[in-house]
């Protein structure tokens, strides 16, 4: 059965000589893997520029309930990236908010309202011009309540772990901060908050393991 869905590509893998299968978190049915045929090909290189990661999709897809591998119709971006690749510090934090998505992501209960999260807060990313280095703390912040493990307040990020008083302050001004918000934080400051939330997601995301771009991201925001 065909239906209408917007979506999020979370990653992709190559399968046999031309194909790819497509990780999609979609709105109307959660996470779903797809094969697309034929994108491997120099002939068809604009195609696979679709299903790279993070990019916003609307979709036109087959669904068969229970089906680990379903097929996608008709497909366009609807919202071309401006700036998230252009800006170093943009790209390092869309890479690190794209391996935070890939590892906890995956309900289907709410699969509305958390890709209508994700999509509003991708877009804001692109079009943020103030307050940047602190976007993906407070996309932590956000994406945790909708995960169903807080975080509403100091304590239940910090939990029984050490935490300076400067660190809880400003995990406290983040706690109830927007995007946009251009709150001053050194560099040394913004590591501790980070490597608190990476440790507060661990207690509560199953299999949450290493996150491999923190190095990236560190290298680029200092």
């Amino acid at each position: 059965m065909l239906h209408k869905t917007r979506g999020i590509v979370f990653r992709f893998t190559k399968y046999g000589e031309t194909s790819i299968i497509v990780n999609v978190f979609t709105e109307l049915f959660g996470l779903q893997g797809y094969i697309v045929n034929g994108v491997r090909t120099k002939s068809a290189k604009n195609k696979i520029a679709l299903y790279q990661p993070l990019t916003l999709l609307d979709m036109v897809v087959y669904y068969r309930e229970h089906a680990h591998i379903n097929r996608i119709k008709e497909v366009k971006c609807f919202h071309p990236y401006q700036t998230l690749y252009q800006d170093v510090r943009k790209s390092a934090i869309a890479m690190f908010i794209n391996e935070i998505m890939n590892k906890t992501v995956k309900e289907e209960s709410h699969a509305q309202e958390l890709c209508d999260f994700l999509v509003v807060s991708l877009i804001a990313l692109d079009k943020l011009s103030t307050g940047v280095e602190n976007f993906h703390l407070i996309f932590m912040l956000k994406l945790s309540r909708l995960l169903g493990f807080g975080a509403h307040q100091v304590n239940e990020v910090v939990g029984g772990k050490y935490a300076d008083i400067d660190t809880e302050m400003m995990l406290e001004q983040l706690i109830s901060s927007e995007y946009a918000a251009n709150i001053p934080m050194s560099n040394i400051l913004r590591r501790k908050v980070m490597e608190l939330l990476i440790a507060f997601y661990g207690d509560h995301a199953d299999n949450f393991g290493e996150m491999k771009s923190v190095q990236v991201l560190r290298d680029v925001l200092g």
